[in-house]
């Protein structure tokens, strides 16, 4: 693994995807343990998708010995039970560790309307800060569900926004996933303890190294996350 130093960001290359993964899980339980030794209970916004499922699982069998409390930074507006939702795949990924709460970010049914309400209450009920946040970025540079063609993207992206969460109908829907969902904004994500962002591919590579040479106002939802003045440095986690 190589690291460097940039800006607001920290690089981490790692020779593969196990390699990756093995680094963030471990940052990911040290983050943990500290928390739970600091505060009694660590808090984590988490990404979906199937890359960090192994690093959840590494959670799961860690014995961390306290309580973590989690929930997926953004999340497909369907029923808990439908494939396409990140929930259940999060829960069965911590399933090893009953200690591990994942809880959800939309209303059981999945309406969108109902799901924004239920992710607002939750987050004014906890409103601190996150041990970790840890996102993946999209080839058109979207992280969580901002996406750059969402109408109301500069309403996610807006570092006063007063809202934690918002309902975002990406444009063009994701033929993989057309459905309408609930993200965390950009300001309570950068409320974080650390902040991991991985990245794997090439192709990936090269949206990033653009959204770093861009500025944080050219509405690329990844360039408005390295540019902006976090609490934490931006760990970056590639590899091929």
């Amino acid at each position: 693994m190589s690291e460097a130093r940039a800006m607001g960001w920290i690089e981490h290359d790692h020779a593969d995807a196990p390699a990756l993964v093995a680094h963030v899980a471990a940052a990911l339980e040290a983050a943990c343990r500290a928390a739970i030794a600091a505060r009694g209970v660590a808090y984590l916004s988490l990404a979906g998708g199937r890359t960090p499922l192994p690093i959840y699982a590494h959670l799961a069998a860690s014995a961390l010995g306290g309580r973590v409390l989690a929930l997926p930074g953004d999340e497909r507006c369907v029923p808990h039970d439908h494939p396409a939702c990140n929930l259940g795949h999060l829960r069965a990924a911590f399933a090893a560790d009953p200690a591990i709460e994942v809880h959800p970010l939309t209303s059981t049914d999945g309406d969108p309307r109902a799901s924004l309400a239920h992710a607002r209450r939750f987050l004014a009920a906890h409103p601190h800060a996150f041990d970790v946040v840890l996102l993946g970025m999209g080839a058109d540079g979207h992280v969580a569900s901002l996406f750059p063609g969402a109408s109301n993207l500069a309403e996610g992206l807006d570092l006063a926004a007063p809202e934690d969460a918002i309902g975002v109908l990406p444009d063009p829907l994701p033929p993989e996933a057309p459905y309408p969902r609930i993200s965390l904004t950009l300001p309570r994500l950068l409320r974080a303890r650390e902040i991991h962002l991985v990245v794997t591919g090439d192709d990936k590579r090269r949206v990033l190294r653009d959204a770093q040479r861009q500025d944080a106002g050219t509405g690329l939802p990844v360039a408005a996350l390295l540019h902006a003045r976090a609490d934490a440095p931006i760990r970056i986690h590639w590899s091929p």
